[in-house]
């Protein structure tokens, strides 16, 4: 399993004791998601939506790759890739 970065914005901070950025492992999105959720109940819940998909409202970049360009949950990961969850910030 890698050892992956994850930036985590400040609105999912309550989830991680305060922490900016948390490690994960993984080789894809998915398994990281499952693995932040291990160790930060519920965290995925704010992530994925009831159907397992990633929330609309929710943007996640592998480095500078958005995942919904890529290979959505299943976008690899490669060890010692940084990932960042970002929520989509509404206006107009």
């Amino acid at each position: 399993m890698s050892s992956i970065s994850v930036r985590i914005p400040t609105i999912l901070r309550n989830y991680t004791g305060g922490e900016s950025e948390v490690r994960a492992s993984g080789t894809t999105v998915r398994e990281v998601v499952a693995d932040l959720d291990a160790s930060f109940s519920g965290i995925a819940a704010r992530i994925l939506d009831e159907n397992g998909k990633i929330r609309r409202f929710v943007n996640v970049y592998v480095g500078e790759e958005d995942v919904r360009f890529a290979d959505g949950l299943d976008t690899v990961t490669p060890e010692g890739t940084q990932i960042s969850i970002i929520p989509a910030v509404a206006g107009g």
